[in-house]
């Protein structure tokens, strides 16, 4: 299967990037014309419910659309060109320079949390395919028919039904991270699913990139003026913690807040107001038990949620500690516990925070809460060291499919910082930059012509151009 997706990405690389953005839109619209027929395959391998699952279809669609926008704007490419100066000491040769899809197969691990969003008609899976590369999809064992019914729909709106492969079980997963003719990977789940891809990867002989996003605490500082509604804080943090049953990469599991006893005792009501439910399999079930076991042994419970009537449903927990008693638990207390799950650290003053954050693990988020700009300024530095989106004022839970997003942050939080697995920039992840030196103009790509025949913005001699 590899070698056929190595194959019919030769030919899918050359196609202009306004005809893979067509095919794109053309994915897009397969896969809503099938809503009705996937959702309730979805349903019954998650457990999540059809306005979920709806939303989740919509959101894969509107990816790659996402993606055909980025190929029809050409920016991704970054073109430059440097023209030749003979004058200059020493002279300068012609030098063009812009990013190509990367060599080969790139390899995508799908998600449990996002059966659909992120996993075979997920971001990865969008991004390698606008930049040019073919994608072979190890599914997840969370949800195997959902995976082959996806894979199907995309597969008819492809060019070549090769562009998406398939693999499923343990051992095609370590195939496809070593085949040779696989050239990057993409990953999306555990801390120690994602170091065990990364010993695969280190096995290679010539080792290829890996982009990883393994796990993040999302920590949320809520500063003194913000305690103007306590039930409304609450309320927000109790709904993006149970969220999902908690099994967002962007629950909150960490809230800092003062100790002021009308907040503790609102998101105390809050919490035990909410109901959790099932969870998407039996593993990850049991390691949230077992992660909530170890908080129980060490920290005071503060509130309880119902755990509802489903078979195996959970009970949301939050735990609460002082912020010396926190930073005392580092770093056990700011290891990621999926699912509903969170520790409400009180502070006496904004002053003892700075410390205690910079000794948090990477997140993928950092969020503040105050009604003073003054009063959080200096604890915004420290957020954007700590992640790779810092939010004013709202709740993690919930990733935009935009031009500016970043998903990526620190480690654990992934692999790679600099690199985001949603937003236009996560095309990035799939290419690899070439120079060409005094090359005729024949010979060169288009997009780095002089006459511009594409019309894409470039830096031409230094000067930013529209196109």
């Amino acid at each position: 299967m590899i070698n056929e997706a190595a194959r019919a990405g030769e030919v899918w690389r050359t196609r202009p990037a306004a005809e893979r953005a067509d095919v794109l839109d053309r994915v897009a619209d397969a896969l809503l014309a099938a809503a009705d027929d996937l959702w309730p395959v979805a349903a019954r391998e998650t457990s999540l419910g059809e306005v979920r699952l709806r939303g989740e279809i919509a959101r894969s669609a509107v990816q790659f659309r996402l993606f055909a926008g980025v190929l029809r704007d050409g920016g991704h490419v970054e073109a430059i060109i440097d023209h030749a100066d003979p004058s200059a000491t020493p002279p300068k040769p012609d030098v063009r320079r812009m990013f190509q899809p990367v060599p080969g197969v790139v390899g995508v691990f799908a998600a449990s949390n996002f059966p659909f969003a992120f996993s075979v008609a997920g971001g990865d899976v969008a991004s390698a395919l606008a930049a040019g590369c073919a994608v072979v999809v190890k599914a997840h064992p969370g949800h195997p028919e959902l995976s082959r019914r996806v894979a199907e729909v995309m597969r008819a709106a492809l060019p070549d039904p090769d562009l998406l492969g398939l693999l499923e079980g343990f051992e095609a997963g370590k195939e496809l991270v070593q085949h040779p003719l696989v050239s990057a990977v993409g990953f999306t789940g555990s801390l120690r699913g994602g170091k065990a891809i990364q010993a695969l990867i280190d096995e290679r002989p010539d080792p290829i990139p890996f982009y990883g996003e393994l796990g993040s605490v999302n920590p949320v500082v809520v500063l003194p003026s913000a305690l103007a509604d306590p039930v409304g804080l609450a309320e927000g943090f109790a709904a993006s913690l149970t969220l999902g049953v908690g099994q967002f990469c962007t629950n909150p599991g960490l809230l800092f807040v003062p100790d002021d006893a009308d907040l503790l005792k609102a998101i105390t009501a809050a919490v035990s107001a909410t109901t959790g439910g099932t969870m998407l399999t039996p593993a990850i079930c049991e390691g949230f038990e077992s992660g909530v076991s170890r908080l129980d042994e060490r920290l005071t419970e503060l509130a309880r949620g119902l755990a509802g009537s489903a078979e195996g449903a959970v009970a949301p927990r939050v735990y609460t500690a002082d912020l010396t008693t926190f930073s005392l638990g580092l770093p056990e207390f700011a290891e990621e516990t999926f699912g509903p799950s969170a520790i409400v650290v009180t502070y006496k003053e904004i002053t003892d925070l700075p410390e205690v954050l910079r000794n948090l693990p990477g997140s993928l988020t950092a969020t503040l809460h105050s009604a003073d700009p003054v009063e959080a300024a200096p604890l915004v530095p420290e957020l954007a060291r700590l992640a790779g989106r810092v939010i004013w004022n709202g709740w993690p839970t919930g990733v935009a499919v935009t031009w500016a997003m970043h998903h990526g942050g620190p480690w654990p939080a992934s692999t790679t910082p600099m690199h985001t697995s949603v937003g236009a920039t996560a095309i990035r992840r799939w290419q690899t930059p070439v120079a060409y030196q005094d090359l005729p103009e024949p010979l060169l790509p288009l997009e780095l012509r002089d006459d511009n025949p594409l019309g894409i913005p470039r830096r031409v001699d230094g000067a930013l151009s529209v196109g």
